[in-house]
């Protein structure tokens, strides 16, 4: 399990397809040296991936993982070119505090961002506005103030305008993750609330159900 509070930024080194087909992603990232070992969970971009052997490793700041098929069409890490930053997180051990929310890794689809504004002059200091179109099928997982998941940072959704969403910045998230980085246009690996995902499948269930019709003869025949 993830909390979508950003350890680092690696760079991409390379992304190549194997004689297999399978599409391997090799990230730079020095800060995380000797923190990971064969197996592990690495959350890049917001999408859980294991880290593999890469044989005599001169670089050892550096991670590979092997990209499904199913990650290769529900996120954008296809999408990501040598020096493309990347959001970097490794997993939140057991009792250790929580910090933003509870993040899967299991990314839900992509979305676009319309707009990055800086509400003052200060870039350095400055709150940003983050716009992001989402796809259809997510809207019904957002909600004002609820909580998502942007390439693997949590954020507060700050309001719904249609199918879009706003989101206030902070500058520390702002510099200490790859959105200082991306553009209008840019793709973004979207995590919706995994509250959220039970309450829709809830109501869509109940719903569908049919319905019961509550009567003084029924409730005398169960007993009331």
């Amino acid at each position: 399990m993830f909390t979508g509070l950003i350890e680092t930024t690696g760079t991409v080194v390379s992304l190549a397809a194997l004689p297999s087909g399978v599409q391997r992603l090799i990230i730079s990232a020095p800060t995380l040296a000797g923190r990971w070992k064969l197996g592990d969970s690495i959350a890049v971009n917001g999408v859980c991936l294991t880290a593999i052997f890469m044989g005599n490793d001169a670089h050892p700041g550096r991670f590979a993982a092997d990209l499904a098929a199913e990650t290769v069409e529900r996120t954008t890490l296809t999408s990501l070119i040598p020096g493309a930053l990347v959001n970097l997180e490794l997993p939140t051990p057991s009792g250790s505090p929580l910090g933003g929310h509870v993040v899967q890794g299991h990314v839900d689809g992509t979305a676009v961002i319309a707009g990055l504004i800086p509400l003052h002059s200060d870039l350095d200091q400055t709150d940003w506005r983050l716009r992001i179109t989402l796809p259809q099928q997510l809207l019904a997982q957002v909600i004002p103030q609820g909580s998502i998941t942007v390439d693997g940072i949590s954020l507060t959704v700050a309001a719904v305008h249609g199918n879009e969403i706003e989101i206030a910045i902070i500058p520390h998230t702002y510099h200490a993750t790859n959105l200082h980085s991306l553009l209008t246009g840019s793709p973004v690996n979207i995590e919706t609330d995994v509250l959220a995902k039970y309450a829709q499948r809830h109501a869509t269930h109940a719903a569908a159900a049919e319905p019961t019709s509550l009567t003084v003869e029924s409730l005398i025949a169960r007993g009331y």
